[in-house]
C-alpha cells in the first residue's frame, strides 16, 4: 500500500480567489519573472503538518506551480520544502481535455497506488482521478476556490486518513 500521501493545490486552495477571514495576508510572488498577488494564511502549515503527522502520511505539492511553490508559497504559511508531482502546462482543451482530467492524470501517476488525500479545486477532478489506471485508495476533498482550505477539510482528511490505518 505504501505510505500515504496529502497532496496540496495553491490556487484556489491555499490561494482563494477572495479574502476569506482577516487572517490571510496578501503577498507579491514572482516565479518565472511573472507577478503574481496571492491571498495566504500563515496558519495553514501548522493545519497540514498537524493532518500528516497525526495521519502517518507526507505531504507534497499537486500544483501548477511545482517546486517554485517551496520558494514563494511553502515560506508564506509555514512549510518547509516538499517534493511536488511534475505537473507540466497545460496543454490546451485537445490535449489535455480540461485542467482537472490534465492534473489527475500527472497525480494518478506519481501517486503509483499509494493512497492519497487530495486538496484540490478542479470540479472534475474527483471523477478524473478515479477513472485513471492503478489509482490508488484516495479522497479528494473539493475546495470551494472562493473561500479555500478550511479546518473543515482538514478534518474530512483527518478522518479518512484514520479509517485508512485501521
Amino acid at each position: 500500500m505504501g505510505t500515504p500521501v496529502v497532496l496540496l493545490d495553491v490556487d484556489g486552495v491555499l490561494n482563494p480567489f477572495e479574502r476569506p477571514h482577516r487572517g490571510f495576508r496578501r503577498h507579491r510572488c514572482s516565479p518565472d519573472g511573472v507577478t503574481y498577488r496571492l491571498w495566504l494564511y500563515s496558519g495553514h502549515g501548522r493545519m497540514l503538518l498537524d493532518l500528516v503527522e497525526s495521519g502517518g502520511a507526507e505531504l507534497a505539492w499537486a500544483s501548477y506551480w511545482c517546486d517554485a511553490a517551496n520558494v514563494w508559497i511553502g515560506p508564506r504559511v509555514g512549510l518547509p520544502d516538499l517534493p511536488f508531482v511534475p505537473i507540466p502546462g497545460f496543454p490546451g482543451l485537445t490535449e489535455g481535455v480540461s485542467l482537472g482530467a490534465w492534473k489527475a492524470r500527472h497525480v494518478a501517476a506519481w501517486t503509483d497506488g499509494r493512497p492519497f488525500v487530495w486538496f484540490e479545486d478542479e470540479p472534475d477532478a474527483t471523477d478524473c482521478v478515479a477513472g485513471e489506471p492503478g489509482v490508488g485508495d484516495h479522497l479528494l476533498v473539493a475546495v470551494d476556490p472562493r473561500t479555500g482550505l478550511t479546518e473543515e477539510h482538514i478534518e474530512r482528511a483527518s478522518e479518512w486518513l484514520r479509517a485508512l490505518t485501521r
